[in-house]
């Protein structure tokens, strides 16, 4: 006897769409989180690598940093190219810090963030002066300047000095630090002044605490930022005001 066959109900085909929905509410967040996870372990690998460019670099040149800001007074930029193709060089205006290291690199990937592209576009068309905001995706890390030629001979633990984060700023600066992108405190009691709720840059305060995000609040993210340190390790920072972070991390000749 031939029996024909029996197709599935609306009901139940409702009832398997539901369950597939219930299934996919669960693994979403988690496939979201492993992918974070991997962005910042790809971050914190590139750090790893411009680490032990740099490594290289002093051990060629008496452990002495390259003079990258002191050539004109506008070097706080993204860029590896000037507007007519031609290589920057390190301290040229609008040059990338990273450039000063290339030679020991010869990637400019290493430069880059995979967690940092969602921000790159938004941030490339006030930063990159018209220049391909692709550009940014090799430029991710901010360099500390206070380290110049003549303050890292005085340096006197490598380990405990900051030399990179994957900060939005490419070069954090360190003079008042009440006016600063550091992550120390300031005298106003507020850190990243200028990234902060009120400030010129406040539309790129995400853009630096960006790994492992926890919440969407515009000014807190409960995320990390990496950290590469002048002896070559890599740290994770959790999102802070700065009570936590020491002055001295920037300038190992400050007492604070």
């Amino acid at each position: 006897m031939t029996r024909t066959p029996r197709a599935f109900t609306l009901i139940e085909l409702l009832v398997v769409i539901a369950i597939i929905a219930i299934l996919m509410a669960i693994m979403m967040p988690a496939l979201s989180r492993v992918k974070d996870q991997a962005r910042d372990q790809a971050c914190r690998s590139n750090l790893k690598s411009v680490g032990l460019g740099i490594h290289m670099y002093l051990q060629d040149q008496d452990f002495t940093m390259p003079d990258m800001h002191t050539h004109t007074n506008n070097t706080n930029g993204h860029l590896w190219w000037d507007a007519a193709g031609n290589p920057l060089r390190a301290g040229d205006d609008r040059a990338y810090w990273g450039i000063a290291f290339y030679r020991y690199l010869e990637d400019r990937e290493v430069f880059g963030c995979a967690a940092w592209r969602n921000f790159a576009e938004t941030v490339a068309k006030d930063l990159l002066y018209g220049g391909d905001p692709k550009l940014i995706y090799t430029s991710a890390f901010g360099a500390n300047g206070w380290l110049t030629k003549e303050n890292t001979v005085r340096i006197p633990r490598h380990s405990e000095v900051i030399v990179a984060h994957d900060h939005a700023e490419p070069r954090i600066e360190n003079g008042n630090a009440s006016n600063s992108d550091m992550l120390f405190v300031g005298p106003s009691g507020t850190n990243l002044t200028h990234y902060r709720q009120g400030g010129a840059r406040a539309n790129w305060y995400r853009a630096i605490f960006r790994h492992n995000i926890r919440s969407l609040d515009e000014f807190e993210t409960a995320g990390t930022l990496n950290t590469l340190w002048l002896d070559g390790h890599v740290t994770s920072l959790r999102e802070t005001t700065g009570e936590d972070v020491r002055k001295r991390w920037y300038d190992p000749l400050d007492k604070n």
